[in-house]
């Protein structure tokens, strides 16, 4: 597509960062200071859980499994809700507001009791916010820029994901192992995180006309769907199985023996190699096809399961998570991209809800399913297991494209 002037010469349309809307840009830096905040507490809290709490790993997957299946569930409601009534931005500032209001939580907490109830408010909030931040990203895109704009939120959201854990190291050695300080501390950005997004945040005004008359929930529209949509909620729902939490990389680490302060490098290295490759693979999936992205993002979690299950010591677990990482950069903002690609424009938050539902009770079922294979076998089987369903992942894939071909 190109732009025309008035002397008749054609120019091709704006293209990388600069291009990409400036509320897109606002919202990667909601994500980024939200992350911050959630990762200096998620990156203590397996080893928390399980070395001051006394909680076993079996029931860590579980917790991780339920709250993220919450959020999940969460997201197909506040989707369709956004569709219907056209305020992403009201549901985006309700969610990141509960996330901010949970902070204070952790440090409180004396029982497991109260960080599960934390956990899962936190998770509801996640759900609020989802599906109408993804939707809205779309609703202020052009779509030769889709890839790219959801690369960059990714990219600075993922930002977060490993400033938060470094700060949370570095907090760990400062402070002699004070955990409920360092949680006290995760509270500040939080609330940056929600001032940023009322204040920067611009949302288009969905016309009447365009919204469904319903709450888009029925058997109807969610056929008008389609099936190039359901085919990548299909594939998804394999991937999810492959990706179970990052809980699990973290308690790798303590397994080779890292001391509790170190542990957060584990987050801090993933999210390194995340952040420098999601918006590379967002841009390249603008000018090559989605598929080819994410069969290369698949090509590496296998490589990363397979090294952190069999190369031992530091230099295996370190590998391995920079693998991980870069999988994570080359598929979730590319599978964004192909939701936002293959559903109608009036149910783009019920598309990314239904999505988000779907997948999060896979990895409900992918994180137990690692957590009790890390119980009876071992660490091995765990990430054999998730070599073995991105390997199927990817066969799927292929069918599709030689279908398509």
């Amino acid at each position: 597509m190109t732009k025309t002037v008035e002397s008749g010469a054609s120019v091709a349309p704006a293209r990388g960062a600069r291009a990409v809307p400036r509320s897109v840009w606002a919202l990667g830096f909601v994500s980024m200071f939200m992350d911050i905040s959630s990762e200096m507490v998620h990156a203590l809290l397996p080893v928390y859980m399980v070395a001051v709490l006394g909680t076993s790993v079996l029931a860590v997957g579980l917790i991780e499994g339920i709250a993220e299946a919450t959020a999940s569930i969460v997201k197909v409601f506040s989707g369709a809700i956004s569709d219907r009534f056209g305020k992403r931005k009201l549901l985006a500032v309700v969610g990141y507001g509960l996330g901010a209001l949970t902070k204070p939580v952790f440090p409180l907490a004396g029982t497991l009791d109260w960080v599960v109830g934390a956990r899962f408010v936190d998770r509801i909030g996640k759900g609020i916010r989802g599906a109408p931040r993804d939707a809205l990203v779309a609703d202020v895109t052009p779509p030769e820029l889709r890839g790219t704009a959801y690369g960059l939120r990714q990219t600075l959201d993922t930002i977060g994901a490993f400033t938060g854990p470094l700060l949370a190291m570095g907090l760990m050695w400062w402070t002699a192992n004070n955990y409920q300080l360092v949680f006290w501390l995760a509270v500040l950005p939080a609330f940056v995180s929600v001032a940023v997004l009322v204040v920067f945040v611009r949302e288009p005004k969905l016309p009447e006309a365009t919204r469904p008359r319903k709450l888009p929930l029925r058997k109807s529209e969610l056929v008008r769907l389609g099936p190039p949509y359901w085919w990548v909620v299909g594939i998804g729902l394999v991937f999810t199985l492959a990706r179970f939490s990052e809980a699990f990389l973290i308690l790798r680490a303590q397994a080779v023996g890292l001391e509790p302060m170190w542990v957060p490098a584990v987050l801090v290295l993933m999210g390194v190699a995340y952040s420098l490759s999601a918006y590379p693979a967002g841009v390249l999936s603008d000018r090559r096809p989605r598929q080819d992205v994410l069969l290369a993002g698949l090509a590496l979690l296998v490589a990363a399961d397979l090294v952190l299950a069999c190369v031992p010591g530091l230099w295996g677990l370190g590998l391995g998570v920079v693998l991980w990482g870069l999988h994570m950069g080359f598929t979730q903002g590319v599978f964004n991209t192909l939701i936002a690609d293959s559903a109608p424009a009036d149910l783009r938050g019920t598309a990314f809800g239904m999505y988000n539902l779907l997948t999060g009770v896979a990895l409900l079922l992918a994180s137990v399913i690692a957590g009790a294979l890390w119980d009876l076998v071992g660490f091995q089987g765990t990430f054999a297991c998730g070599a073995l369903f991105a390997a199927l992942t990817a066969v799927g894939l292929m069918l599709r494209r030689r279908q398509m071909a």
